[in-house]
């Protein structure tokens, strides 16, 4: 077997790993990373069919002690915090459960007026600078996400400034070091957060935080929702910023894709699945193995870290043919694992599917000739989720 490295990517790194993800895939389907600074040792999974399988059996790859390879993945939190993603079933189900019925698809479809006027406002602003480059980023695709997440978590209008101004620190800072790094943020979101709570029991809404207070302390601790808020905040934000991001990206590099999407709107539906799957903003997580795993002639021992890439499994020809790294806003895909999939399915997947849907929708009418200029693109820090910092965007 060939010998193929791979290194935890972060910032510029991030440009263009897929000649490395299908070096991966055809020479090592598996691989060991030794232990090296912060990081225990661990296994790496790269071609689709492995790592479906992984996210699918939660008794096997278990996500209870973290979905990094730090040696202090679980440090952060104190007990009853352990956010749902860092969960296994039958818990894990029972708490998932607490939060999902604010984010069905039929509910979710109840804020697209409100997601699309927050668009449209915004897109007033990049119309104002003309020819003029504007940073996309700064400009819609960070701010949306932030917005949809505090509409979900019930903060009141008047509060968003100061949300979105800690939502902004704690995520852009470097994903294995958030919480120290956005140190002054984070405790700023806790105090806010026992306040949220503390609001939503006079003032109750329709929001997650309301569903969660009314459960009562016996069944959801006041520390386990502030574990949630966070989780909401680190989760729902930089990963549509780097769906977004991305799609740019691909809809500037495939003017063709672009014009089909322009001559026939019916295609958008399948046109964001098909971005999710070719920007995985989600680039890989860790598991850890609950008994010896046999892999490839490898054998995995039982307590091992094995990282799923996904951001190469949804770009593996094996399931999605030759032109897997090809944008094909009309390809037929059965399933991808940009939002997980099985019992760690992405709770937030449908606000995602409309964010993108909204979005996409409205630049393309409003600015059919974009560009954006990925080479003066800027790639944000973090080593688990790939999208821009700042991308120039010209109408």
């Amino acid at each position: 077997m060939a010998k193929t490295g791979f290194f935890l990517r972060s910032g510029e790194t991030w440009r263009s790993p897929w000649d490395d993800y299908r070096a991966l895939r055809n020479d090592s389907p598996i691989l060991f990373v030794p232990a090296e600074g912060d990081n225990v040792e661990f296994w790496v999974l790269s071609r689709f069919a492995d790592v479906f399988a992984a996210v699918r059996d939660t008794a096997m790859f278990s996500s209870a002690q973290g979905l990094t390879p730090n040696a202090d993945a679980m440090s952060m939190f104190e007990a009853g915090q352990q956010p749902i993603v860092m969960m296994d079933p039958p818990d894990h189900t029972v708490m998932r459960r607490l939060v999902s019925r604010q984010m069905t698809p039929r509910r979710v479809a109840q804020i697209e007026h409100a997601v699309r006027e927050f668009v449209d406002t915004r897109l007033d602003r990049v119309a104002d600078a003309g020819q003029q480059p504007v940073d996309i980023v700064d400009a819609l695709f960070k701010p949306l996400p932030s917005f949809v997440v505090a509409h979900y978590l019930g903060v009141p209008p008047n509060d968003r400034d100061r949300f979105d101004g800690w939502t902004d620190a704690i995520v852009s800072a470097n994903a294995v070091g958030a919480i120290e790094t956005a140190m002054d943020a984070a405790l700023a979101l806790f105090a806010y957060a026992t306040e949220l709570m503390e609001r939503k029991k006079v003032e109750p809404g329709e929001d997650l935080v309301t569903d969660l207070v009314e459960s009562g302390d016996d069944v959801v601790s006041p520390g386990w929702i502030t574990g949630f808020i966070f989780t909401m905040v680190t989760g729902g934000n930089d990963t549509m910023t780097g769906m977004l991001s991305g799609s740019a990206e691909l809809l500037t590099d495939h003017r063709d894709e672009r014009q089909r999407l322009l001559d026939d709107r019916s295609l958008m539906k399948n046109a964001v699945e098909e971005l999710l799957r070719l920007t995985s903003p989600v680039q890989n997580l860790a598991r850890t193995t609950t008994t010896d795993v046999e892999l490839h002639g490898c054998n995995v021992p039982a307590g091992d870290k094995v990282l799923l890439l996904y951001g190469s499994a949804n770009r593996d020809e094996r399931e999605f043919g030759a032109s897997a790294g090809d944008l094909d806003v009309g390809r037929a895909i059965d399933r991808t694992v940009s939002l997980g999939y099985g019992a760690h399915h992405c709770l937030g997947a449908s606000a995602a599917r409309l964010q993108g849907r909204v979005a996409l929708d409205r630049l393309l009418e409003r600015f059919p000739f974009f560009e954006v200029d990925s080479a003066g693109g800027r790639f944000a820090p973090g080593g688990f989720v790939r999208r821009y910092e700042s991308l120039p965007f010209t109408a």
